[in-house]
């Protein structure tokens, strides 16, 4: 291992912010950026030396690629992490566009959502089912339905996620408003007790193996797909209306009430998902 991975995996252990899936995909992008800047000709570096020429030469190299803005905006932010815990967090804007990387684009009006059907039947471990049931119900990502606990998420009215859980390591509250809900609440009870739905005998990275070759086997694919039906399901009830996404009116045609309510619908259920832009919620729901 050079030094530049050495320092950089010290700097990690030392600063273990969010989640432990946001640390792993952090640890794994400065690796591949030490890396790429040992093969661009910058050796002899320690996490302590990053420059400007050495953010730019990464760059240079990742828009060679022609990765997607979104790869490269993800990569950008494991930068700025790398430079702020160094005290160096003017080496790099913290406007994307000044460095030539376009913006997301998040509108879309087509439906990415699914619900879970006979698939969920395939499905053998007991503890993945109720995960996706709960994926379900509640829009959680995947390490929230693996890592939850139902007595401590269960709140009466609503269920708590605790920061560990949670992308980014930002606690919040989504709300019990559906039997649906509550049944599989009380399922999750009856399995997991006082525990989460990671067997005992299982760490979190051996039950998300489980997850992903049960999905596989039983024929399941793109289980975010749950996140984008619980959004619909929820804006249908919050509106009375479909969203664009899901076959109701685009934005542009909604009166100016409907588009205050398109917008308070938009506000909670981007909370709900645990999203900090109510932008991004044109992914779930269209515009």
């Amino acid at each position: 291992m050079d030094d530049l991975t050495y320092s950089l995996r010290q700097l990690c252990q030392r600063n273990r912010d969010g989640s432990y899936t946001t640390q792993a995909d952090r640890m794994r992008s400065l690796s591949l950026a030490a890396r790429q800047l040992r093969e661009a000709g910058f050796r002899q570096m320690k996490a302590s030396s990053l420059k400007g020429k050495h953010a730019q030469a990464l760059l240079d190299r990742w828009q060679g690629e022609g990765l997607l803005s979104g790869t490269i905006k993800n990569r950008l932010s494991h930068l700025r992490w790398w430079a702020e815990k160094i005290g160096k967090a003017g080496i790099l804007p913290a406007d994307n566009t000044q460095l030539g990387v376009a913006e997301r684009r998040y509108v879309t009006n087509v439906s990415k959502a699914q619900a879970l059907g006979t698939g969920l039947e395939q499905v053998t471990d007991a503890h993945v089912r109720m995960s996706l049931q709960l994926q379900a119900a509640f829009g959680l990502r995947r390490e929230e339905a693996i890592k939850f606990q139902p007595s401590y998420a269960d709140r009466g009215d609503h269920i708590a996620l605790k920061g560990s859980w949670t992308k980014g390591g930002r606690e919040r509250t989504v709300p019990i408003t559906t039997t649906e809900q509550r049944d599989a609440l009380h399922a999750a009870h009856r399995l997991a007790g006082t525990g989460s739905l990671i067997p005992a005998n299982k760490t979190y990275i051996q039950q998300r193996h489980v997850y992903d070759g049960q999905c596989k086997a039983a024929g399941l694919s793109y289980m975010h797909g749950l996140r984008h039906q619980y959004a619909q399901s929820r804006y249908e009830a919050l509106t009375g209306r479909p969203p664009p996404a899901a076959g109701g009116p685009l934005v542009t045609e909604l009166s100016p009430t409907q588009r205050i309510e398109d917008r308070h619908a938009r506000q909670t259920i981007s909370r709900e998902l645990g999203h900090e832009r109510v932008q991004i919620t044109a992914i779930y729901l269209g515009s």
